[in-house]
């Protein structure tokens, strides 16, 4: 117990192999909490120092912990195809002020299948000409594929950038019908 009479913090996390790679996700007790793309050795660990670092207490993993078995469960199936949105609870607290307004407007307002530019998301949040703000803050997402920020693309038809790089977003956008799928 803490000073406050709360249970400490706990962090779970497992990883997934997708069809763009391993993703690490990790939980608290309040929802899942980060999405790491490229989740194997040496990436993984640096997540996970980093969450150790920002949540104060050391990730355990655990696939079988509740949150984290329906989030696998979820992602799977999105994967699959089988899934257009996901029905988890969200911890938000790795990402504060604009940039959580933004992936907030981001994930309840762009949906499967569909685009967004950077400079219309911005306006959405009361931001008109704050599209290089919505970059960063797409950049920042604790929660990619989750809150889809690879549906956020450049005004003039470009992709845009993508923490997971380019080839995982177009597999992503592919997958939700938005770009034929590659050829080779």
């Amino acid at each position: 117990m803490d000073s406050h009479g709360q249970d400490e913090q706990r962090v779970v996390w497992a990883v997934v192999d997708t069809g763009i790679g391993p993703l690490m996700l990790a939980a608290t007790r309040e929802g899942l909490v980060n999405v790491v793309f490229h989740a194997s050795g040496p990436v993984r660990e640096r997540a996970l120092e980093r969450l150790a670092d920002r949540l104060g207490t050391e990730p355990v993993e655990d696939p079988d912990a509740p949150v984290l078995r329906e989030a696998i469960g979820q992602v799977k199936a999105y994967f699959a195809g089988d899934r257009h949105d996901f029905d988890l609870p969200l911890d938000w607290s790795l990402i504060s002020g604009f940039n959580r307004q933004v992936l907030r407007e981001l994930a309840s307002g762009v949906p499967y299948g569909t685009v967004v530019g950077y400079g219309d998301l911005a306006g959405r949040v009361g931001q008109p000409g704050g599209a290089q703000a919505v970059g960063a803050a797409m950049g920042a997402n604790p929660l990619p594929v989750v809150v889809p920020c690879h549906r956020v693309v450049e005004s003039d038809g470009g992709i845009g950038g993508f923490g997971g790089g380019l080839e995982a977003k177009r597999k992503l956008l592919a997958l939700e019908g938005v770009l034929p799928e590659p050829l080779f």
